[in-house]
């Protein structure tokens, strides 16, 4: 697999007819549900050192602002939004690794769920350049330690599935989804609100109780966090609640005494802002 390796090349030919010549290295860095300090210690050694971040639309400004050295291309990336065609961002990975030593493809929550890795990594390998992936959190687990909710629980959930209804623009959508959360005892569906109509009735039409519990998340370990629950039955309801920011909507009997109220991954005002470099 793979061709010509991109390199970054400096100075000029000068008399030798040489030049200093290095291979770009792309990582793909998961930035987590939004919270700088739930990145992890190697993501954010990579964001300190990145020549140039190519950043997802739902990158905060908290960790953005941690990589004043980077230059910063934004690449939108959110479900039911514009974004840049995953096409041109493959392409503009490859270019970028051509002409910058080390390039941080940034995203939100971990890039191999629902991040579309797979295409990029590939784009990379092809191109013959190095490529990692750095892990990060996503917005499920935030969302569950923000509720104090395992998704879980012995007697009552064995299994956990993450789903998302999307599809990409001209293709139709597959009945997949629905199967997998109605066989699971703890669902997770992403980029799903602006579906809550069909998503509900689908499940009904499962078999799905209208009684089983839902919470829905948004702006998960964000200032700007909110939580609402309530029975299958009125998740269009509980859409309408959520405002403009990311939302996931998580579906089980797990969820029936989580507190929404209550916000588990509020420990900014204990540990402070995160401001100096790991070394």
């Amino acid at each position: 697999m793979g061709g010509r390796r991109a390199r970054f090349c400096v100075g000029d030919a000068g008399q030798s007819g040489k030049r200093s010549c290095v291979i770009g290295q792309v990582y793909l860095v998961g930035a987590g549900p939004g919270a700088a300090d739930l990145l992890t210690v190697r993501a954010l050694r990579l964001i300190e050192r990145a020549d140039v971040i190519l950043y997802d639309a739902l990158v905060t400004d908290e960790i953005l602002a941690l990589a004043p050295q980077a230059k910063m291309v934004p690449v939108g990336k959110r479900g039911g939004r514009v974004s840049m065609d995953q096409a041109l961002i493959n392409r503009l990975l490859v270019s970028t690794a051509s002409k910058h030593k080390l390039v941080v493809r940034l995203k939100g929550g971990d890039p191999m769920l629902f991040g579309r890795a797979h295409e990029e990594i590939e784009a990379c390998v092809q191109a013959g350049i190095p490529v990692s992936v750095v892990p990060g959190i996503t917005a499920a687990f935030g969302a569950a330690s923000a509720l104090s909710t395992s998704l879980t629980q012995r007697g009552v959930s064995r299994s956990v599935t993450f789903v998302t209804p999307t599809v990409a623009r001209g293709s139709q959508a597959s009945p997949a989804w629905a199967k997998a959360v109605a066989a699971a005892d703890t669902a997770v569906i992403y980029m799903g609100r602006g579906d809550a109509v069909w998503i509900r009735d689908t499940l009904f039409n499962l078999g799905m109780p209208a009684t089983l519990p839902v919470v829905l998340a948004e702006d998960v370990s964000r200032p700007s966090s909110f939580n609402v629950k309530g029975p299958l039955a009125d998740l269009p309801d509980l859409a309408l609640k959520v405002g403009s920011g990311p939302v996931l909507m998580m579906i089980g009997e797990v969820f029936a005494e989580a507190k929404v109220d209550v916000d588990m991954l509020g420990l900014d005002q204990m540990v402070g802002p995160l401001t100096s470099s790991v070394g």
